[in-house]
Protein backbone atom coordinates (compact mmCIF):
# COMPACT_ATOMS: atom_id res chain seq x y z
CA UNK A 1 0.00 0.00 0.00
CA UNK A 2 1.35 3.19 -0.45
CA UNK A 3 1.14 6.30 1.51
CA UNK A 4 -0.69 9.51 0.42
CA UNK A 5 0.78 12.63 0.67
CA UNK A 6 -1.08 15.78 0.11
CA UNK A 7 1.32 18.98 -0.74
CA UNK A 8 0.38 22.16 0.58
CA UNK A 9 -0.08 23.73 -2.82
CA UNK A 10 -3.17 20.65 -3.54
CA UNK A 11 -4.56 21.46 -0.25
CA UNK A 12 -4.68 25.26 -0.80
CA UNK A 13 -6.09 24.22 -4.44
CA UNK A 14 -8.92 22.32 -2.90
CA UNK A 15 -9.36 24.66 -0.80
CA UNK A 16 -10.04 27.36 -3.46
CA UNK A 17 -11.95 25.39 -5.20
CA UNK A 18 -14.73 24.68 -2.61
CA UNK A 19 -14.74 28.27 -1.29
CA UNK A 20 -16.10 28.91 -4.58
CA UNK A 21 -18.28 26.39 -5.01
CA UNK A 22 -19.61 27.22 -1.85
CA UNK A 23 -20.99 30.56 -2.15
CA UNK A 24 -23.61 29.04 -4.20
CA UNK A 25 -23.86 25.17 -1.97
CA UNK A 26 -22.02 24.75 0.58
CA UNK A 27 -23.75 20.95 0.72
CA UNK A 28 -22.15 21.05 -2.94
CA UNK A 29 -18.63 22.08 -1.96
CA UNK A 30 -18.63 19.50 1.13
CA UNK A 31 -19.41 16.56 -1.65
CA UNK A 32 -16.78 17.60 -3.96
CA UNK A 33 -13.83 17.33 -1.61
CA UNK A 34 -15.40 14.54 -0.26
CA UNK A 35 -15.08 12.76 -3.63
CA UNK A 36 -11.54 14.12 -4.06
CA UNK A 37 -10.15 12.27 -1.01
CA UNK A 38 -12.42 9.39 -1.56
CA UNK A 39 -10.92 9.29 -4.86
CA UNK A 40 -7.25 10.20 -4.19
CA UNK A 41 -7.53 7.00 -1.50
CA UNK A 42 -7.72 4.61 -3.87
CA UNK A 43 -4.88 5.75 -5.13
CA UNK A 44 -2.95 3.75 -2.04
CA UNK A 45 -3.93 0.15 -3.41
CA UNK A 46 -3.59 1.54 -6.84
CA UNK A 47 -1.10 3.82 -7.48
CA UNK A 48 0.28 3.96 -11.12
CA UNK A 49 -4.00 3.73 -12.12
CA UNK A 50 -4.68 7.42 -13.07
CA UNK A 51 -4.25 8.27 -16.16
CA UNK A 52 -1.08 10.40 -18.06
CA UNK A 53 -1.98 14.22 -18.54
CA UNK A 54 -2.11 15.13 -22.56
CA UNK A 55 0.04 17.82 -22.16
CA UNK A 56 2.81 16.41 -21.13
CA UNK A 57 5.26 13.47 -22.83
CA UNK A 58 4.71 10.07 -22.91
CA UNK A 59 7.39 8.98 -20.41
CA UNK A 60 6.24 11.64 -17.51
CA UNK A 61 6.10 10.43 -13.89
CA UNK A 62 3.39 12.60 -13.89
CA UNK A 63 -0.05 11.30 -13.43
CA UNK A 64 -4.37 12.61 -13.20
CA UNK A 65 -7.13 11.80 -11.42
CA UNK A 66 -10.39 13.28 -12.87
CA UNK A 67 -13.22 13.98 -10.33
CA UNK A 68 -15.76 16.65 -11.87
CA UNK A 69 -15.03 18.94 -11.75
CA UNK A 70 -11.62 18.81 -11.00
CA UNK A 71 -8.09 17.37 -12.57
CA UNK A 72 -6.07 15.76 -9.72
CA UNK A 73 -1.85 15.69 -10.76
CA UNK A 74 0.16 13.06 -8.65
CA UNK A 75 3.40 11.68 -8.67
CA UNK A 76 4.25 7.85 -7.27
CA UNK A 77 8.08 7.23 -6.59
CA UNK A 78 7.51 3.54 -5.68
CA UNK A 79 6.15 4.09 -2.34
CA UNK A 80 4.49 7.39 -1.71
CA UNK A 81 1.73 9.36 -3.49
CA UNK A 82 2.44 12.77 -3.73
CA UNK A 83 -0.71 15.12 -4.16
CA UNK A 84 0.64 18.02 -6.04
CA UNK A 85 -2.39 20.17 -7.89
CA UNK A 86 -5.60 20.06 -7.79
CA UNK A 87 -7.26 22.26 -10.68
CA UNK A 88 -10.63 22.91 -11.95
CA UNK A 89 -11.02 20.86 -15.27
CA UNK A 90 -11.45 23.64 -17.98
CA UNK A 91 -8.53 25.73 -16.97
CA UNK A 92 -5.69 24.92 -18.91
CA UNK A 93 -2.41 23.22 -16.76
CA UNK A 94 0.46 25.45 -16.79
CA UNK A 95 3.44 22.69 -15.82
CA UNK A 96 5.14 25.02 -13.24
CA UNK A 97 2.44 24.31 -10.91
CA UNK A 98 3.53 20.58 -10.38
CA UNK A 99 7.11 21.75 -9.84
CA UNK A 100 6.60 23.76 -7.06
Amino acid sequence: MAEIVWTEPAMADLDAIADYIAVESPRAASALVQRVIAHVEQLAAHPESGSRPQEFARGTRYRQLIEPPCRIFYRYDGLRVFVLHVMRSERKLRASRLRR
